[in-house]
């Protein structure tokens, strides 16, 4: 009942968002088609000022298609929410008929429940990455390289921010209550990790960090809670201590991530000639499930994140970057890619994506700097739980 709730609350957000969007989009779409209108009337006697609104009236053109996108999000969210409407029904009936079946009928039934809940979720959060917004600056604090983070799995009253600067030999974490007190520098605790850390990959994920055990191949799992701890365990063949890592280099050798499916481990080895190599981790005993080699040089990115099951890559860490190549675990396939990205302080040293905030995190040259994600849904009702 709780993964459907969890569900439903996204889908709110969802819709309010793209309510609101609709709603502007809509009244450009109106003031761009009455612009329009006037400028053919006028065709015969434009000025030169008029010619440059003509010109910047086909730049604007393009919001039509997005509007239209909207649209079919707003269906997407009606159809979902029915969806768990029904989901909800019948887990109800499941609890109300618990004495009248069997564990394995019971275990059964709940699988198929769980899968529906799944394909929801996947419906309602993934897409293909168009767009990446203007960045947006939270604060500006500590050195050149670090990293900052949310738990990607905690609930929407949780907004709680981890803090780790610099990127090596590092032990120091500091955990601020919100977002709010994290811009003013209040409110905070301090964990100090029992091993110190190497670059900047760390990932917050169901209360716990997971980072790079420095000068080793070692992943592992400190509770917060608890401040232990739980597991830990070498990456088979990583390379590490700057054998293989960004451009930009900093211990970056082993990128942890998180997204719609799970969390992910990023990095590369001997084996595969120095390219990337993605692999699905278990959260829990943080073996590998399974592994691609990406066939994209590690030390030619700049920085890399995962969404919805596809790694995005930059070409730079420096002014002038892109989203240059994107590799779908799916299908075992990748393309070049050109989404515009915005470097506002020329050197990034951390780039994750949040797939609960839809937004890209980022340590920018000491400036910790957020940005939207725009991502295209491809929604197919055929085979529909």
């Amino acid at each position: 009942m709780e993964k459907v709730q969890n569900v439903s609350q996204s889908m709110e957000v969802l819709e309010l968002r793209t309510y609101r969007d609709l709603q502007y989009v809509r009244s450009m779409e109106t003031l761009m088609r009455s612009l329009d209108a006037r400028l053919r009337a006028a065709d015969g006697s434009l000025s030169a000022k008029s010619f440059q609104l003509k010109d910047r009236m086909s730049e604007l053109l393009p919001l039509s298609s997005v509007l239209e996108q909207y649209k079919a999000d707003t269906r997407t969210i009606l159809h979902l929410r029915e969806e768990v409407r029904n989901l909800s029904s019948s887990l109800a009936a499941i609890q109300e008929e618990m004495g009248a079946y069997g564990y394995e009928d019971l275990q059964q039934r709940v699988m198929a429940l769980e899968a529906r809940l799944h394909a929801c979720a996947q419906k309602l959060g993934c897409g293909k990455l168009t767009g990446v917004s203007n960045p947006i600056t939270i604060r500006a604090m500590g050195s050149r390289f670090g990293s900052w983070m949310t738990d990607t799995m905690a609930p929407s009253a949780d907004s709680r921010v981890w803090y780790m600067d610099g990127y090596y030999k590092g032990r120091r974490v500091l955990e601020f209550r919100t977002l709010g007190d994290f811009i003013k520098g209040q409110n905070f605790i301090q964990h100090l990790l029992p091993q110190p850390w190497a670059g900047t990959g760390h990932v917050v994920y169901n209360g716990s960090l997971f980072y790079n055990k420095y000068q080793s191949n070692v992943v592992v799992k400190y509770h917060f809670r608890s401040r232990s701890v739980l597991v830990q365990r070498s990456l088979p063949g990583a390379g590490y201590n700057n054998t293989f890592p960004y451009s930009w280099g900093g211990f970056s050798d082993m990128d942890f991530m998180v997204d719609e499916s799970g969390l992910w481990a990023v990095y590369t080895t001997n084996q595969n000639a120095g390219n990337i190599v993605v692999s699905r981790l278990d959260p829990h005993t943080l073996e590998v499930v399974r592994s691609w080699d990406t066939g994209y040089p590690k030390r030619s990115a700049g920085e890399a994140f995962m969404i919805c099951g596809v790694l995005y890559v930059t070409n730079s860490h420096l002014a002038g970057a892109k989203v240059y190549f994107a590799y779908f675990t799916n299908t075992s396939s990748y393309e070049y890619t050109d989404v515009p990205f915005h470097n506002q302080y020329s050197h990034i040293s951390m780039l994750d994506y949040n797939p609960r905030e839809r937004a890209l995190y980022t340590w920018n040259n000491g400036h910790q700097v957020l940005y939207n994600v725009t991502l295209f849904h491809v929604i197919s009702t055929a085979g529909d739980p």
